[in-house]
């Protein structure tokens, strides 16, 4: 287990996700913290901070910055003056609509350069309820067997927004959005990217799964029909208990996630309440 000497860092799953202590994001860390804020992600996948104060947009940026480059992402209005920021917002008179980021997903996935990562940061919570859970897609590759690692190697799979931004998507023409989001659901939403099944992280070295329920549509030169089995299973394996970690928001905590390693869900279990985010995204790079 690695050591660290300006911050305090507690596993919070068995697979990925630490709570970090000991640091003010809202101010300057000196170089050695953010050194070891950068390789606690990196060991950690997503790390957790509490009692945090980035209601400051341009101070929310700047602790982005300890991880990636904030970058503008398309089809989600951004925050008034600031494009690398989007408010994800559920309020309460949104009862039965479709829950921003409920489905399984690594985050724009659809893009040629899909996001490294993304600190959010919760303006708002419900009383109970409204956690985000994790899943280690390290894990999920490393526990397959060898046969099925040889065979996913050098596979391509074709990823979309189609389903929640493209043209007949769930957001399309204001459908199922909060009134107090909004989403350009249209035909560049449409568009096919294709990425390598299994990718390999460009920091850590390390291979995982590059697959997702949300935007994966079907492996390449395969029908949707001959591809969902194999998806399937790499979809029900990837979220097994021992690789998925759940975190408990409160106001004012942070969370920043890897998004070459691992996929993520917002849960929605509390209808008739506010839930208020506020989302840095992060530049990536083109999987390999």
């Amino acid at each position: 287990m690695t050591s660290y000497d300006t911050i305090a860092v507690e596993p919070l799953g068995g697979s990925i996700g630490a709570v970090i202590r000991g640091v003010d994001l809202g101010a300057p860390l000196s170089n050695a913290q953010a050194a070891e804020v950068h390789a606690a992600f990196l060991a950690n996948s997503v790390v957790f901070f509490r009692d945090q104060d980035l209601d400051d947009p341009e101070r929310q940026k700047r602790a982005a910055r300890l991880f990636g480059e904030p970058v503008a992402i398309p089809f989600v209005k951004s925050l008034d003056g600031h494009p690398e920021i989007i408010d994800i917002v559920k309020e309460a008179e949104d009862v039965g609509k479709y829950n921003f980021g409920g489905n399984w997903h690594t985050d724009t996935s659809f893009l040629e350069t899909p996001a490294m990562g993304s600190l959010l940061y919760a303006l708002d919570v419900p009383p109970r309820g409204g956690d985000t859970l994790f899943a280690d897609l390290y894990a999920a590759y490393e526990t397959l067997s060898d046969g099925l690692k040889r065979s996913l190697e050098g596979m391509t799979a074709l990823h979309s927004g189609i389903r929640s931004y493209g043209s007949q998507s769930k957001f399309q023409g204001g459908r199922n959005t909060s009134v107090s989001m909004a989403i350009d659901a249209n035909e560049e939403g449409d568009k096919l990217i294709e990425h390598p099944v299994v990718r390999t992280h460009p920091e850590t070295g390390r291979k995982g799964l590059f697959v997702n329920p949300n935007y994966t549509i079907r492996f390449r030169d395969w029908s949707e029909a001959e591809s969902k089995p194999l998806l399937d299973f790499l979809y029900a394996h990837a979220i097994r208990d021992e690789f998925v970690c759940r975190f408990r928001w409160e106001r004012g905590s942070v969370a920043v996630w890897d998004n070459r390693c691992l996929m993520h869900r917002a849960v929605n279990d509390y209808e008739g309440h506010r839930r208020h985010m506020r989302r840095v995204t992060l530049q990536g790079d083109r999987p390999h």
